[in-house]
């Protein structure tokens, strides 16, 4: 399924004779397939860079090598109930999304499928431009196509960025990860 959205990003450009135009920057989004894992691999440097940055010893650092976290990224289309949208500027992806749908259940939890968002990543020059927004309102449109009562995700509080932008669109906190290095 492909899905068009078109944002305005003001460009100016000085031509040499001295003229002067704007041009308009069109964003595309789409599911992602499998051929996108490369891309993904490139732009989830970024993920690794802001992660990495906060807590070394959890995270592994930004590489030039994209081939090595093509595993993980690859992974994502291998089982049923994933999806991945791409968002893309002049057909280069520039953002993405992965979100996963499960079934909670068990005696001490209501019986409900829940949609889980993995990874949310835009690369910086697209930042504020509501690429962002609009992955996450695919996947919640894609979350109410499965029947899920429920949407999700964790996020690190050092990355106020998405912190902000996850409570302005409605989520809201519920628990708290504690971890202690031993």
């Amino acid at each position: 399924m492909l899905y068009f959205a078109v944002y305005r990003r003001m460009r100016t450009y000085k031509h040499p004779q001295g003229a002067i135009f704007i041009m308009e920057e069109i964003i595309t989004y789409r599911t992602a397939t499998a051929a996108d894992a490369l891309a993904m691999s490139e732009l989830g440097q970024l993920l690794n860079s802001v992660h990495h940055a906060a807590h070394p010893d959890i995270y592994a650092a930004a590489t030039e090598d994209f081939a090595r976290d093509l595993p993980h990224w690859a992974g994502v289309f291998e089982k049923p109930g994933q999806i991945v949208y791409i968002a893309s500027a002049a057909e280069r992806p520039v953002a993405f999304i992965t979100a996963t749908v499960s079934a909670s259940s068990g005696p001490l939890m209501q019986p409900q499928n829940v949609v889980r968002i993995g990874s949310v990543c835009v690369a910086e020059p697209f930042w504020g431009k509501g690429i962002g927004r609009t992955l996450i309102q695919r996947v919640k449109g894609w979350a109410i196509e499965q029947n899920a009562q429920d949407l999700r995700l964790t996020v690190w509080p050092f990355n106020e960025r998405a912190v902000r932008m996850y409570a302005e669109f409605g989520f809201e906190t519920r628990a708290l990860e504690m971890g202690l290095r031993l």
